[in-house]
């Protein structure tokens, strides 16, 4: 099958808040150019973007989807991107990859807090961006409350592109402020020109100066011309907002309702208008167009039941054709994508965005080329966001657990939030993820792709114990006849508490030969061992214990018998010693708005934390970070606390810190929860 030819190449993530409406916008954009037939509705599970299972489940996007289509002799790429925070990871994946964003939000000013960090990553990368209104039928704010709500989100300036003509309060047209035509929205066809209502002549004036003194910051004769009161041309008002779009100078806001498709047509004309080509990307962010061998990026893996392990990746320079080897793997087959669909392709050239197969050992961020050996440089990579939220996963069938290990590892390169570990101390898999809803979506899989249910249950902290005051001298004896030779060890230890840290210690003083060399080895195991698991059920650190006398027997001692006499020691010594419960505490940066500060210190405080200071958060607009300790039997739900604390978009970062003395009136009731619950075994 021939590919139609196309004159340019456009890629455009779509990206936005949960419930603003982006995979209904990509569902209209496939419709007006031709790509599908039909609509499909995101609640009855039949759109091109939540294609999957798991999406569909929940009526949400938990992956991206791309899809392509042709409008006007551009071809489009479109990757829809969830807008659950819990999936963020996959929407800046995906970002990297692209040539500009669409930012979807709704017309609520409440709502538009919810776009900070979405601005902030969009701006850190500078990559081109522009604001869609949606939903502008059922506008809670006027349309101006709402662009000066996004102003103060956003660190570039914000343009209005359009104004809303209304009648009552629906949408039935706008004005374009660049040619200062107003249409009337027509359903399924482009809008009808029609003359500006004269009610509304010098608000779009005003909005129209302000588009135009934005646009005049970063042009000096659009700056002359507005204070020689020239009127600019249109042509130089387009090439002002490519150039400055392009450059990530500014922010052209659209409007419109998704649903009915009102203004996508514009929202398509101005992204081919003024929406930077695959080239102008690429030379901002260095790449070399003309030297050397082709090059493109994976932005998201894929394994599906039919065609296996799908990559795909963003063609940066030159030309990648089927069958063509990249880092040493063959092309097992190219195709364009329309969410689940696939339509087979034999080249791909700059700006395309394509599904590679069989790419085995290839990952997401990685830098493809055909060359020889390891790249000279890599990409840029979208940051690895840290877990924040897990739950100890074990197979409900036993005989699947040899299974775990290679289906987690692919659900991983398809899914770099997550994480798992074999956690040494509690001897549990824990599988780590961005909040409850992404665990959930991943053990869904696990389900669904590889017939591996699961049962969960909290992760159980890893306490330990210690001693809060010496034993001198514990005496340790085992004998034991039982025909033969029998089993003789005798010890005298001195123990004592160390410093918070300092871990375990053994040392010998022994004078005289009365324990023999060969016999310190088996004491120290002893010792070991019992500390595995104290008088309280959990290992034992800060500890030091000294061999300091004892006895043997010529026949019956050895060094099993002087691990038995060690033991014994321990079990009577550490008895005397005041053992005490520890818990893990955590070293904690929250961050938040400035609004929600107090918030985040009441959280804190409400799970035993210390508060240790606040101090804005660096190169965030009015946002603070909050630093404390935090106990980690407090951190489970933490994260869903913190965001429905703050509108979803609070975040943290964590990392072990120290042990600390669980406080006296809590151990009780934590150690007969964790024998009640089998974490404890008596010795």
């Amino acid at each position: 099958m021939t590919e139609k030819v196309v004159s340019d190449v456009r890629n455009v993530a779509i990206v936005g808040p949960y419930l603003s409406g982006k995979t209904t916008l990509l569902e209209s954009l496939l419709f007006v150019t031709g790509a599908i037939s039909r609509k499909g509705n995101v609640k009855e599970g039949t759109t091109v973007g939540d294609s999957s299972a798991e999406a569909r489940d929940r009526q949400m996007s938990v992956e991206i989807s791309a899809a392509s289509t042709e409008y006007h002799d551009v071809r489009f790429t479109f990757v829809d991107c969830p807008g659950s925070i819990e999936f963020i990871q996959e929407t800046y994946n995906a970002l990297k990859g692209t040539g500009a964003a669409v930012v979807v939000c709704e017309p609520e000013v409440s709502r538009v807090l919810t776009l900070a960090p979405l601005f902030k990553f969009l701006d850190d990368w500078e990559i081109p961006h522009l604001v869609f209104v949606n939903k502008m039928d059922r506008a809670k704010d006027s349309f101006m409350d709402v662009l000066h709500a996004l102003k103060a989100v956003s660190a570039r300036p914000l343009v209005p592109h359009q104004y809303p003509i209304l009648k009552g309060s629906d949408p039935v047209g706008f004005i374009d402020l660049v040619t200062e035509q107003a249409y009337h929205y027509h359903g399924g066809s482009e809008p009808d020109p029609v003359p500006i209502p004269e009610e509304l002549k010098q608000e779009e004036h005003e909005a129209r100066q302000e588009m135009l003194e934005e646009l005049a910051n970063f042009d000096d004769r659009l700056l002359e011309e507005l204070l020689e009161e020239i009127e600019p041309s249109q042509d130089e008002i387009v090439a002002d907002l490519k150039m400055e779009l392009g450059a990530d100078l500014i922010v052209p806001v659209f409007m419109g309702v998704a649903d009915s498709d009102y203004g996508v047509r514009p929202l398509l004309n101005a992204l081919i208008r003024e929406a930077p080509e695959p080239k102008t990307t690429a030379d901002r962010r260095g790449i070399p167009l003309h030297s050397g061998e082709p090059l493109a990026q994976v932005i998201k893996t894929y394994y599906t039941p039919q065609g296996g392990k799908m990559s795909l990746v963003r063609v940066w320079k030159g030309e990648i054709t089927d069958n063509m080897t990249l880092n040493g793997v063959r092309i097992g087959g190219m195709y364009r994508m329309k969410g689940q669909q696939t339509e087979t392709i034999q080249k791909a050239v700059e700006g395309d965005i394509v599904a590679l197969s069989r790419m085995e050992g290839i990952q997401t961020g990685d830098t493809l080329t055909t060359g020889e050996g390891k790249l000279k440089s890599e990409l840029p990579k979208a940051e690895q966001l840290p877990p924040v939220f897990a739950l100890a996963i074990a197979p409900e069938r036993r005989s699947d657990e040899v299974k775990i290990s290679a289906a987690l590892t692919k659900l991983l390169e398809e899914d770099p939030a997550l994480a798992w570990e074999q956690n040494p101390d509690t001897h549990e898999i824990i599988l780590w993820g961005q909040g409850e809803i992404h665990i959930k979506v991943t053990l869904d899989r696990l389900r669904r792709k590889y017939n591996l249910p699961m049962v969960t249950q909290v992760p159980h902290v890893p306490y330990k114990e210690t001693i809060r005051k010496a034993a001198p001298r514990i005496h340790g004896r085992y004998k034991h006849q039982s025909g033969g030779h029998g089993q003789f060890g005798d010890v005298y230890l001195e123990i004592k508490p160390l410093p918070r840290g300092e871990g375990y210690h053994f040392n010998e003083k022994i004078v005289g030969g009365v324990v023999p060399k060969q016999y310190i080895p088996g004491v120290e195991m002893g010792v070991r061992e019992y500390l595995n698991q104290g008088p309280l059920g959990f290992p034992v650190v800060d500890i030091a214990v000294t061999l300091t006398d004892g006895s043997y027997h010529s026949v019956d001692s050895s060094e099993q018998s002087f691990k038995q006499a060690a033991r014994l020691a321990m079990q009577e010594g550490l008895a005397e010693c005041e053992p005490t419960l520890l818990e893990p505490i955590a070293s904690v940066e929250i961050c938040a708005p400035t609004d929600f500060t107090s918030n985040m210190m009441q959280l804190i405080s409400g799970r035993r934390g210390q508060i240790l200071g606040y101090e804005p958060l660096e190169n965030w607009k009015s946002w603070d970070k909050v630093l404390a300790y935090l106990p980690q039997a407090e951190m489970q739900d933490l994260i869903v606390e913190l965001r429905s604390l703050t509108m979803g978009v609070g975040f943290f970062r964590w990392k072990y810190d120290h042990l600390q003395e669980v406080p006296d009136k809590l151990t009780s009731r934590l150690l007969a929860t964790a024998t009640a619950n089998g974490n404890v075994h008596s010795k």
